[in-house]
């Protein structure tokens, strides 16, 4: 299958650089995963497509300010640094920009020293190991000096970090949000819940390999990023006896859904736990768990559309992406919403 089969073209000015003030006035794309049947809603109206007895899945991850501005000791050169993944109490594994700065040895000093770092190792992909020395609480440092680290298509700056969290955000250690959740408020999650659905959280910390591009042709050949999740055995027994009992299993952004899809067995049982998951899902894969699926709008070509394709196959999605460009949705992390159903098995519609 090749990389080119997973591409649509975008007009640049559709790529959303703000949040909308309102989270859940975004507009829902709502697509019906069996006949590529399309509906226009608000998202909001996700309420009328759940039902009593279905999960709902969320990635209850929290981004960190994770993007440093700093300068090279004893030359004054600046560095700018982003935080992938915490390898052990203060080594951190980063990107460096410019890297030929940030050679072994090097100490980048952050907020007029108020934190140090030493690069100490080069690893995978020209990544830094960076050794931290401050004085104090390392999480308080850092979200005072640390920015959002956004990604690289919004070139806004966010006046409010919290816009780039969701409402549920609780456990950190995200190098990016799962956006899909970031159109829930606290008001519509609690209407969800009272409609007698289960919601059920799970951890996947994101990290910056979900904006990395799909490098070769044949995209079974694309080796794909791994990131850390946990799975609590309460929250897994909500997902098994959803799925028991006969509801739908709705996955909040891909990060959920790959997390679910990773910690269940073969045939279908979620597994409380945690671990690595470098999966990749595709047209071909079998879902064991995920019937449902929301997210946002995804850049052509990469690994997100080739997922959501998994579900509702490449043909309908990308003639779902098609009528979102021609109703002038708003795409990408900030955008607008999709649910991928089956609607001959949801809720009410009013």
């Amino acid at each position: 299958m090749n990389v080119r089969d997973f591409y649509f073209d975008l007009p640049q000015e559709l790529i959303a650089q703000d949040p909308l003030e309102d989270r859940s006035a975004s507009r829902l794309l709502v697509l019906d995963k069996h006949t590529g049947e399309i509906e226009h809603r608000h998202f909001k109206d996700i309420l009328d497509y759940l039902k009593k007895g279905d999960c709902l899945v969320i990635n209850d991850t929290k981004v960190i300010p994770a993007r440093l501005f700093g300068v090279k000791e004893g030359t004054e050169a600046k560095i700018e640094i982003l935080l992938l993944k915490r390898r052990e109490n203060d080594i951190w594994e980063t990107l460096v920009k410019p890297g030929k700065k940030a050679k072994v040895g090097t100490v980048i000093s952050f907020g007029e020293g108020l934190l140090k770092g030493t690069v100490i190792d080069v690893v995978e992909e020209g990544n830094r190991l960076i050794q931290f020395s401050y004085e104090g609480i390392f999480e308080e440092i850092l979200d005072q000096l640390g920015q959002m680290p956004l990604p690289p298509y919004i070139t806004h700056q966010l006046q409010d970090k919290n816009r780039y969290q969701t409402v549920y955000a609780k456990n950190e250690g995200s190098a990016a949000a799962p956006t899909a959740g970031l159109h829930f408020t606290k008001e519509l999650l609690k209407k969800i819940q009272e409609k007698g659905v289960e919601i059920a959280h799970v951890t996947l910390h994101v990290g910056l390999g979900t904006f990395r591009p799909v490098k070769v042709d044949e995209i079974e050949a694309h080796h794909m990023h791994s990131e850390f999740y946990i799975v609590e055995e309460e929250e897994a027994k909500k997902v098994n006896d959803a799925k028991r009992n006969g509801g739908r299993i709705v996955c909040v952004g891909t990060t959920s859904c790959r997390t679910v899809e990773s910690a269940s067995t073969e045939d279908g049982i979620l597994k409380a736990g945690s671990g690595w998951t470098e999966i990749f899902i595709y047209p071909g894969y079998h879902f064991k768990i995920l019937d449902c699926l929301i997210t946002n709008f995804h850049l052509p070509e990469s690994t997100l559309i080739m997922l959501v394709s998994a579900l509702a196959g490449r043909d309908h999605v990308l003639h779902a992406y098609e009528e979102a460009v021609r109703e002038r949705y708003r795409f990408f992390s900030f955008g607008d919403a999709m649910f991928l159903t089956d609607r001959k098995d949801q809720g009410t519609v009013n």
